[in-house]
Order: C-alpha cells, then structure tokens, then sequence
C-alpha cells in the first residue's frame, strides 16, 4: 500500500517558538520542526510548506482564508494536512476552516503544544506525531489532535492555559484518541466527495460578555461597529431587564443588525426560554440563540456567513443548518 503524502504548513505558535530577550516567539520553520521528530518518515511522505511565523495571538481571519487558499491550492497533491499553530486561538483557527473547506474527505489536523519543541520537556513531539498518524487516517474534515485527544474543529476550546492537557471538545465526543501512538477512531465525520472552500469573511462581528450590572452602553457601542453582536449571557440565556438592553436589541434589529445570545457556560449550552429574562428576546424579538454551540464556532460562522449573504432569513437559516456538527438544534 502507497504512503500517505502529507503536507505540513507552518503558522508559527509556541511549538515553533524559540526564547528572545524579549519572551518566546516563532522562529523555527516547518523543516526544522520535523528533524526534532525523525520517526515521522516512518508514518508518511510529509512535506513542508512555511506559510506564516506568527504569535497565534497575532492571527486574524485574513490569516484563516489564507491557510484555506493554502489548503485549497494543494488539496489534489496531498492525502492530509498538518497545520502547526499556536494553542490561544487554535480554537478559533479550527472553526473557522470548519466553515471555509466544508466536507473535505481529507484530514485537516491542526495541532500545536503549550512548550516549544526544543524543550527538553514539551509535549511538541508526541502531538506533531500524532497528527501526522491522524492526518494518515481516515479522520475526514477539520480537527485538533492535542495530548493524545482528536477533537472535531467546532467544537474544540482551549480550557488549561498551561498544562499539557489544553484542550476539551464541548457538548460532543472526541473523534478518537490515540493510544500508545495508535489512533482509534469513535466518531467518523460525514464529508463529501470533494470539499466546497468559500473564500470571503464578513469580519464585523461583536463579542460582548455579561457582567453584573452592566449597562446598554456597551452593546450600543459594538452594534454600532459591527453587523452582528454575540452575547455571551448567565446561565442558560437572558438579559437584564432594568438596564434598557431589549430597547438597544430591539432597535438595532430594526436597523438589520444579527444578534446571537450565547451563555458563558462551557457545557450543555443555552435554553433561553426557560426564564423571563429570556423568553420575551427568543419569542418577541427573534434573537437568535447559540444553544450548544461553541462561542467560537459562533463568531467564526457568523463571519462566514454575513460574507454569503445578510438577508434576514437567510441568515438564521444558515446559523440553525449544522455544519461539521457545530449545532445539535432543537436540543432534546
């Protein structure tokens, strides 16, 4: 049977950082990477392709559609693709090519690691190992291999800012692990016979956390610079009643304005009816309502498709049509 021909492309993150007076920062190129992991040629044909250097922190979502143009420009010469990326935003990353390459039958790993592989203690070599065995497999669509965990691209956040164990998969299963460098898959993705990549992002979109207190000041402000305002609320979903915030919703739905109500809680998701602070915003209203999904997935589908259309109903068909299982909606 033919080795796999694997595509590495480098985006920076700690896994390439090496240490300046100033901190770490990127500085180590794809090639680089894989001569810390010789045993990788055992696994695949892989290839390497430096396509940023960045701080994940620095990543914005021009970098996104250009990582799927990457992808896109290569798809016909490769089985897999391996994205290096630093761990901060790789969660955002994930989503976001989620919606960009939609049904890939090819794996699309991204993965990273919270100590630079030079380190003599990192965890750099056994994920970049293991996402080159999953990127091998039949792993189909986007996801994030990381500390022997394989978690679907919608659903992955980053919940331990420095232990090795940095990422969780939300309101759904991992895909698979891997054991003692073997993975096992649990959940094949559904895909198509070829992937659809979409190339605009509608950037203006607002993310506003509930604080205790908070006034409408703030959502009239972020309305006022963006098409769309993610809410992140208490709980499972309302708003206060006292602080004019469902005049301010109300207006600036008026004005064409998506707004999405989402919950700070990291499991089981939203069910904004429940309460009265809720139910008059779901019903009289129309908000629209993230239910289980990731605040990530929110903002990074959001942004795909106000850059497809910002017709009303267009858009909140859109948002409840499940892509890549971001959405279990209406949740039972």
């Amino acid at each position: 049977m033919p080795r796999k021909q694997i595509l590495l492309i480098g985006t920076g993150g700690t896994i390439a950082s090496e240490m300046t007076d100033s901190g770490l920062a990127p500085g180590l190129q794809t090639d680089q990477l894989l001569s810390f992991v010789p045993a990788i040629s055992d696994i695949c044909q892989a290839d390497c392709l430096q396509l940023l250097s960045m701080d994940s922190t620095n990543i914005a979502p021009s970098h996104w559609l250009q990582m799927a143009r990457c992808i896109q420009e290569h798809y016909d010469c490769y089985d897999g693709f391996v994205l290096t990326h630093g761990t901060d935003t790789m969660a955002y990353t994930a989503a976001a090519l989620s919606y960009l390459i939609q049904g890939s039958p090819k794996p699309i790993v991204l993965t990273g690691a919270q100590k630079p592989i030079s380190f003599d203690s990192t965890d750099s070599k056994t994920n970049l190992s293991d996402a080159f065995r999953c990127a091998s497999e039949d792993f189909p669509g986007v996801s994030i291999v990381f500390n022997s965990k394989v978690i679907l691209g919608t659903r992955a956040k980053k919940t331990r800012s420095k232990s090795f164990q940095a990422f969780s998969s939300i309101n759904y299963p991992y895909l698979g692990v891997l054991r003692d460098g073997v993975p096992l898959r649990y959940i094949r993705q559904s895909c198509a016979a070829a992937p659809v990549f979409f190339h605009t992002l509608n950037t203006r979109v607002a993310l506003l956390k509930l604080v205790p207190g908070i006034g409408r000041e703030f959502a009239d402000f972020l309305l006022a610079q963006s098409d769309a305002l993610v809410i992140e609320s208490f709980g499972v979903g309302g708003l206060p009643e006292f602080n004019g915030f469902y005049d301010c919703i109300s207006g600036a739905m008026a004005r064409g304005k998506v707004v999405v109500l989402t919950t700070q809680v990291e499991n089981e998701g939203s069910d904004v009816g429940v309460y009265h602070v809720g139910h008059t915003l779901k019903n009289d209203l129309g908000v629209l309502e993230a239910y289980d999904m990731t605040t990530e997935a929110v903002i990074a589908k959001l942004m795909w498709i106000l850059g497809q259309t910002q017709q009303r109903e267009s858009v909140e068909r859109l948002f409840y049509t499940p892509v890549a299982n971001d959405i279990l909606w209406p949740i039972k």
